[in-house]
């Protein structure tokens, strides 16, 4: 019998892509689900909540800003964190620190007492989300089949996105209840602590253990997912052949700046911090903006949370897109019109003051960036390979986050300066140029997916 540390035994990718999706796949789905829709229903606490916090404290559109901005450095630095973090502890475990901390940091902003206070624990809470989503994102992307992948990645961003919309709703009943009922939202987030009863149905990601020479604990864990797999679904089909291993990958003990600076890994992280930077100004622009706007313009804070509300709820509906076409479509041309249309989804948006237009083309550009993002999520890890998977995810991922530390300051600049519209302008130039650049720039991943050799890195 073929031993797991063979040169002609089956690698753990072949193992797990042979496999039919089973009961172990769904509680793997639903877990990543859960923290998934704390994390977005976490992440938008501030945006609703400062519209009362205008009133309450006196905050300024530059304050909102300026505490904005500083839970995206926080976000970066989170990214940065989770790459290092799953590589040396794991994907399960880190999965499970970062989504205890951002719990665990959104509860004490229930507790927060002026606008500084609260940036602060903002700050730790947005590197906390940031954290989780990197190894969220990495932890599907090993351990589901290559061919169903997006899908399913798309699913759990269905679920968890849903968090926006609840969050929303939520604040727009309690916030106006009284001065300190806007304190409840932030417990809500906080919620997301209830992860740790999933730990117990997860496994460790035998990709991440193979690429540490760690075989035998390997082997073990895919016995333990293909038994229970056979158990439900009966034989499973035999690996793959298994084709000649791809030269090029980056040699072990390499420091991390070196392999950074290789041309296979640092192409598509450039190609990524362009996705990630005009996304996040993009998104966030719209999301963490849209209830203060359209309070300034002089709608009230109760309609201006509920007009925003009902707009996020084109959201799940927008990952159920994405998971219709990302795996029967190339994913960097489905980003590429994706993009596009919620630029002009979104200038719309920003050209009229009608409460059924503003619902209308919020709810499309909720759709459709939502369904950008879950094609995103697919997308990232495919263009590297398992050792330098964390490295590139987290650096793109967090460096997309940190543009939106100058992101919020040059809308209250644009808004300031000249007005509403121009805010909206702004954002739907950036959704349209990430789209140029990735339909130009963006290597191709459906041959990779479909492939049955090793995962390569990135050329």
């Amino acid at each position: 019998m073929t031993t797991p540390d063979s040169p002609a035994a089956p690698t753990a990718q072949q193992r797990l892509d042979r496999l039919p999706i089973g009961r172990f796949h769904l509680v793997t789905l639903v877990a990543v689900s859960f923290a998934y829709f704390f994390e977005f229903a976490d992440i938008n606490t501030f945006a609703v909540t400062a519209p009362r916090l205008l009133k309450l404290w006196g905050v300024t559109v530059n304050q909102v800003a300026y505490v904005t901005s500083t839970s995206f450095v926080g976000m970066f630095l989170g990214s940065i964190a989770a790459g290092a973090l799953a590589d040396r502890v794991g994907r399960k475990r880190a999965l499970t620190v970062t989504v205890v901390l951002f719990g665990v940091f959104s509860l004490t902003s229930v507790f927060s007492w002026d606008v500084v206070s609260l940036g602060v624990f903002r700050f730790l809470t947005s590197a906390g989300l940031a954290a989780m989503t990197v190894v969220a994102v990495i932890y599907v992307s090993e351990l589901f089949p290559a061919a169903k992948r997006g899908k399913y990645q798309a699913y759990a961003i269905a679920i968890g996105i849903c968090g926006t919309p609840a969050t929303s709703l939520i604040a727009s009943f309690v916030v106006p209840m009284s001065d300190w009922s806007w304190r409840l939202v932030y417990l809500w987030g906080a919620l997301g602590l209830f992860f740790v009863f999933f730990l117990r149905h997860l496994r460790e990601s035998p990709r991440w253990l193979e690429s540490r020479g760690e075989h035998e604990r390997a082997d073990a864990v895919l016995r333990d997912i293909e038994s229970s797999v056979a158990a439900e679904k009966g034989p499973l089909p035999e690996p793959a052949a298994l084709p000649e291993q791809p030269a090029g990958t980056a040699p072990d003990g390499d420091p991390w700046y070196r392999v950074l600076l290789r041309r296979r890994v640092l192409l598509p992280v450039l190609l990524l911090c362009v996705l990630w930077v005009t996304q996040t100004i993009g998104f966030f622009g719209y999301s963490s903006w849209a209830p203060t706007l359209l309070a300034k313009q002089g709608f009230s804070v109760e309609n201006s949370i509920f007009y925003v509300a009902l707009t996020t709820v084109g959201a799940p509906l927008g990952c159920l897109l994405a998971a219709a076409v990302t795996d029967r479509f190339e994913r960097k041309w489905c980003l590429a019109v994706f993009g596009a249309v919620i630029g002009v989804c979104g200038l719309f948006y920003g050209l009229t003051f009608d409460p059924v237009l503003i619902v209308v083309f919020g709810f499309m550009v909720n759709l459709v960036e939502r369904g950008y993002t879950a094609l995103a999520y697919a997308y990232s890890p495919e263009l590297f390979d398992t050792r330098t998977r964390s490295l590139g995810t987290g650096i793109s991922y967090g460096v997309g986050r940190l543009s939106n530390a100058a992101g919020p300051l040059i809308i209250a600049a644009l808004y300031n300066g000249s007005g509403y519209q121009s805010v909206f302008v702004f954002i739907a130039a950036t959704w349209v140029v990430g789209a140029i650049v990735v339909a130009l720039f963006g290597p191709r991943t459906k041959l990779r997916r479909t492939a049955t050799a090793p995962e390569p890195a990135a050329a």
